[in-house]
């Protein structure tokens, strides 16, 4: 697209800024962020008892902080220097990946902060009272908000001012990426409109939709949905309190500026008032990222028949639900007790399937009337580099205010997230311990802030997703602890809608009108047009362009195709859609230290929850565990890993598409359990017959990284806090292929001797790295190299290559290819191109590590349940698979480290640790240093209770 010079660009933003920044700041027109009046003095901000007795312990990086006004911006950019509480929560969160070997109890804190209730005496760093019923104190160390109000409303008020104060700008982007009008608020940057294609189609919303969810919540929960519109209300006023006191005083974000909002000599401009409906408009963000499940039935059946081609209809359904995997004996379940919760699984007689013709399928157009934007492909499916190094205020966001990388494809991808429980009679107090937390990736500012809210009805500490945090989402109330991981059940299905002309002529693919109930109805045609110019931090070109998307009784039209030589729409359909922050009674309830008393009463709060999550619970007696999610009723003998007709036959049980409601399982079909020895999660299986929406979970997971060094744990006794995060944090800087695979290769290897040197060589350096435990961590502190550098990048280099030898001879070119868009083959943490995108932290938990397992194991003639359905390697034969991977092994080793990791605007070409480090995506103008890779929660608590009320 057309550009300024670079050269040209830079003089000019930074010449035009600077002289701006130093006007207002002679002129007084620009200060400091205020986080708190001049009155510092102040008590603990909260009168109640905490049973935690100074055990609680949490981290979120890179800092609280998250405002920064446009002196703090230039300061920043100009000179390095960090706003107040902006990043200093990243470095002991780094520092654990080097640490940990030497962890005690009596060290946490050195990697954690303290999450005791309250502000000690003498720690107080600043008091707010933006009303009389209301005190905001941030503590000197960190600067969280701890908020006590004296009357319900104030309380909450409290928590949206001090969301304003750490949040303002983040906010006001997620309510325009909900409303799919992320270009015309933030710039028309490909990123940018990456993420209006990415959930804007998901949630389509209008005005009217948005306010009819909060009318459904108010008149559908009782007394709790009221006082929760409420309490979203108080939320909503204390937040416009905010507003604008920041946009009057001046001291209200600088991106507001460097977007053109409003301008910085003037103070002309407009930061628009926030609304109820907004928060909805951000939970559908939220809940599509976190919170999904289901969905891609089409691209199951294009695979499916990809495999009936190859093997014919009886073997090629016997190979592809190999693959699919949906009940692995093999595979790590959290409810490990032999308690059975079926779900979604395969009928034995399936029936409503519909399944396109060979070569039918096309994806639905989003994007329409493109103008003044580079080339026409959708944005969100470009590969996008990491975060660009930045000359000081050179085209701050120019690559977009968010990265598409970490949002492209399918977001019900985002599972991350890992929790590890101890019950009390395997510990060394005799109390239960938990380490856990979601991993939502690395921005700047987070997604999630920290508060701690103290009110009549709450009391609670923790985080909260900024812009719908009225209540504590993660963390601990008076005497427990909670947290979550997703869970992605199948909570999305794909209808096959029978398309048909009004007038009775014959239909199209192309039609827009479908069969509903026996009638021709047309489909709500729904449209969002973004405009964009360029500004001070985004150089991209004017331009704008359409989306638009059909809606149908059964969801959003996302395909097209005929299913016996009929046209039809595919659609998807949510059980959520329509009901996006219906789970705010079920957050309401686990702040409410009234209603949670025990494990049982917390099970019956996440009941309340409709997104897909696993909700993990620890006091000083028991934990405890309970699966989530609105799961439809389906009709009887449906596959929900395949499109089904659009038929009343075959709808969900009591489906009333007005409010896209249904009947749903009930609380004790969902997967639970209390007092089980122990409990871990990272996204895996969590119990038998509950089947999950995607073909991850197989024989090698993830989750065996915790669930091996747990039950070690466990089977030894006298867990402690500091032992459990231990195996978190050992586990966290763990190859998942070294650990788990790579011996079956190196058995495969050796079935004869290694003749050639160069080979002997890369085997060697590999076993070397297996037996030290297949680490991708610092020598030492600080060192940015690797140990065992060598035997990394040739596993890096290897596995993609010795995955497309053994399997795609096999499978056959079609049928490789519809597997792997399925579930990509690596996801290693230098690995930019898989879901996660790079130098996010997540990784290992997409990849083919299951299949090469067992498909190994069946050369070596050793023990395999759940065995594919077909031998793949040398097709069954030792010798031949083993001149498969040596053949692969040789290409890889001889792989320099600038092809292996060939660099991006981050780090240079072989720069292997710059490479798997982990960095903040910038949000706004506020950015920071890479840091040392770890797969672990971003937001993580270490809890143990003693005492219980």
């Amino acid at each position: 697209m057309p550009r300024h010079h670079p050269r040209t660009r830079a003089r000019t933003a930074t010449g035009t800024l600077i002289a701006t920044a130093v006007f207002a700041l002679t002129t007084g027109l620009l200060s400091p962020l205020p986080h708190a009046s001049a009155n510092t003095a102040g008590k603990s901000a909260a009168a109640v008892t905490d049973h935690c007795e100074g055990q609680c312990a949490d981290i979120l990086p890179p800092g609280a902080n998250g405002s920064a006004t446009l002196a703090e911006i230039l300061a920043h950019r100009v000179f390095g220097t960090q706003p107040a509480h902006a990043e200093d929560q990243l470095g002991p969160y780094a520092a654990l990946s080097s640490g940990y070997p030497s962890l005690t109890d009596g060290n946490l804190g050195d990697y954690f902060g303290d999450e005791s209730f309250g502000v000690a005496e003498g720690q107080t760093g600043s008091v707010t009272k933006p009303r009389d019923d209301v005190t905001i104190t941030r503590d000197k160390k960190n600067g969280i908000p701890h908020i006590e109000g004296s009357t319900r409303y104030g309380t909450e008020f409290g928590a949206g001012y001090a969301a304003g104060q750490d949040r303002l700008w983040l906010i006001d982007l997620f309510r325009h990426i909900g409303r799919g009008e992320l270009t015309s608020f933030a710039g028309g940057a490909l990123a940018n409109q990456g993420l209006e294609q990415e959930f804007w189609p998901q949630a389509p919303y209008t005005e009217d939709d948005l306010q009819k969810q909060v009318d459904y919540i108010r008149a559908h929960n009782g007394a709790r949905g009221a006082q929760a519109m409420e309490d979203a209300q108080a939320y909503i006023d204390g937040l416009n309190s905010y507003r604008e006191k920041s946009k009057k005083g001046r001291y209200f974000p600088g991106e507001y500026v460097l977007t053109g909002k409003v301008d910085a000599i003037t103070n002309i401009g407009e930061i628009q008032p926030f609304k109820v409906t907004d928060m909805i408009a951000l939970a559908s963000v939220v809940g599509g990222l976190f919170g999904n499940g289901g969905g891609g039935e089409v691209e199951s059946a294009m695979s499916l028949l990809q495999s009936q081609q190859k093997y014919g209809v009886a073997k090629g359904t016997e190979v592809w639900e190999s693959f699919r995997g949906r009940e692995d004996p093999e595979t790590v379940l959290t409810v490990h007790d032999g308690t059975s919760f079926p779900y979604a699984g395969k009928p034995a007689n399936p029936k409503g399937a519909a399944l396109p013709d060979a070569g039918s399928v096309d994806k639905e157009p989003l994007v329409f009337d493109r103008t003044g934007a580079a080339g026409a492909k959708n944005p969100a499916k470009d590969p996008v580099s990491a975060p660009k190094k930045l000359k000081p205020l050179q085209g701050m966001f120019d690559k977009g205010v968010l990265p598409s990388d970490l949002f492209s494809g399918d977001s019900a991808k985002k599972g991350m997230s890992n929790a590890l429980l101890v019950s009390g009679e395997h510990t060394a107090s005799g109390h239960p311990v938990a380490v856990f937390g979601p991993q939502t990736g690395y921005f700047a500012p987070q997604l999630l802030m920290q508060q701690e809210l103290q009110g009549p009805g709450i009391s609670a500490r923790g985080v909260s997703f900024a812009g719908v945090g009225m209540y504590v989402q993660l963390g601990r109330g008076q005497d427990y602890a909670w947290s979550a991981t997703s869970a992605g059940q199948d909570i999305t299905d794909t209808y096959a809608v029978e398309l048909c002309a009004p007038d009775g002529s014959t239909p199209t693919k192309q039609s827009t009108h479908y069969r509903y109930r026996g009638e021709c109805v047309p489909m709500e045609k729904l449209e969002r047009t973004n405009s964009w110019k360029p500004t001070l931090a985004d150089s991209t070109a004017a331009g704008s362009y359409r989306m638009q998307v059909f809606r149908t009784k059964y969801g959003v039209v996302t395909h097209r195709a005929t299913v016996g030589g009929k046209p039809v729409a595919y659609t998807a359909l949510r059980s959520t859609y329509r009901h996006e922050a219906d789970s705010i009674v079920g957050f309401q309830m686990l702040n409410d230290p009234s209603y949670v008393t025990d494990a049982k009463t917390f099970q019956q709060a996440s009941e309340h929850i409709s997104y897909a999550f696993n909700w993990f619970y620890a006091d000083s007696r028991t934990v405890a565990y309970y699966n989530s999610g609105a799961n439809p009723v389906r009709a009887a003998d449906i596959d929900a890993s395949l499109p089904v007709k659009g038929e009343r036959a075959f709808e969900w049980k009591d489906f009333d598409p007005a409010d896209n409601t249904s009947a749903q399982t009930p609380p004790e079909q969902h997967p639970q359990s209390v007092g089980q020895d122990y409990y871990v999660s990272w996204n895996n299986k969590q119990a038998k017959g509950y089947t999950a929406a995607n073909f991850s979970l197989g024989a090698v997971h993830r989750a065996d990284l915790l669930d091996g060094r747990v039950r070690k744990l466990v089977e030894k006794g006298g867990v402690t806090r500091a032992s459990l995060t231990r195996a978190m944090a050992d586990a966290a800087v763990t190859d998942l292929r070294g650990e788990q695979v790579l011996p079956e290769l190196l058995k495969v290897i050796r079935e004869s001797p290694v003749t050639d040197p160069a080979l002997a060589a890369a085997v060697q350096k590999l076993d070397s790295w297996e037996e030290g435990g297949a680490k991708r961590n610092e020598t030492s502190a600080g060192s940015k190299s690797y140990a065992h550098s060598d035997a990394v990048r040739i596993m890096d280099a290897w596995w993609p290559r010795l995955v497309e030898a053994a399997f795609k001879p096999g499978l056959g070119d079609g049928l490789y290819d519809a597997l792997t868009a399925q579930l990509t083959v690596d996801e290693s943490p230098s690995a930019a191109h898989g879901p996660t995108g790079a130098h996010a932290g997540s990784a290992f938990q997409y990849g083919w590590w299951g299949y090469v397992d067992k498909d190994l194991r069946k050369v070596l003639g050793e023990p395999v349940k759940g065995p594919l359905g077909d031998d793949y390697c040398g097709a069954g034969s030792v010798s031949a698979c083993r001149d498969t991977l040596l053949k692969t092994l040789g290409e890889a080793a001889a792989l320099p480290a600038t092809e292996v990791y060939p660099g991006d605007d981050s780090c240079k070409a072989g720069d292997q640790w710059c490479s798997d480090a982990i960095i903040h995506r910038a949000l706004g103008g506020v950015t920071h240093k890479p840091f040392q890779w770890q797969n672990r929660p971003t937001y993580q608590q270490v809890v143990e209770f003693p005492s219980h009320r």
